[in-house]
């Protein structure tokens, strides 16, 4: 299963950078033997300002077609590490070639776009700057791919 992210801004170089990077090599290298991967970052930018709506345009034209959609969202599940885990491991017993992760901008997720999602994400009730969401994501998503090979990386 293939995983993307589809992210609204452009990540510099970078300790996010760096991190994200190493993130998403582990999870390709864990992944692969599962059936999970390769991942890739579609990056959009509204350069005319016109808000969520825009990004949300800009965001589907990213999304693979068929892709299950997950969101990031204040308002989604908050859910544990081998919870996430399964529910990877669900999709891609299910036969979905598509995963894509959407993390919005500044003003978070168009409602519109947040509406036809498969699944919605919380890291928590705090709300995460979207650079350092990607970086948990990416970190999650590595993790997940750790507990579905049954690696010791993730401790209870």
């Amino acid at each position: 299963m293939r995983v993307h992210l589809c992210v609204v801004g452009r990540l510099r170089a970078g300790p996010e950078r760096a991190l994200i990077d190493d993130y998403l090599k582990r999870f390709d290298r864990t992944g692969r033997a599962l059936g999970l991967g390769p991942v890739s970052v579609v990056e959009v930018e509204d350069k005319k300002g016109g808000g969520m709506a825009a990004e949300a345009a800009l965001l589907r034209r990213a999304l693979p077609q068929a892709a299950v959609l997950a969101c990031l969202d204040e308002r989604g599940a908050v859910i544990t590490s081998p919870k996430f885990a399964a529910q990877l491991g669900q999709w891609r017993d299910a036969g979905r070639g598509d995963l894509a992760f959407v993390i919005g901008g500044a003003d978070g997720i168009d409602p519109g776009l947040r509406a036809e999602a498969d699944f919605l994400l919380s890291f928590g009730k705090m709300v995460w700057p979207h650079m350092l969401a990607r970086v948990m994501l990416a970190e999650q998503l590595y993790r997940a791919a750790a507990i579905l090979a049954g690696s010791p990386y993730h401790r209870v």
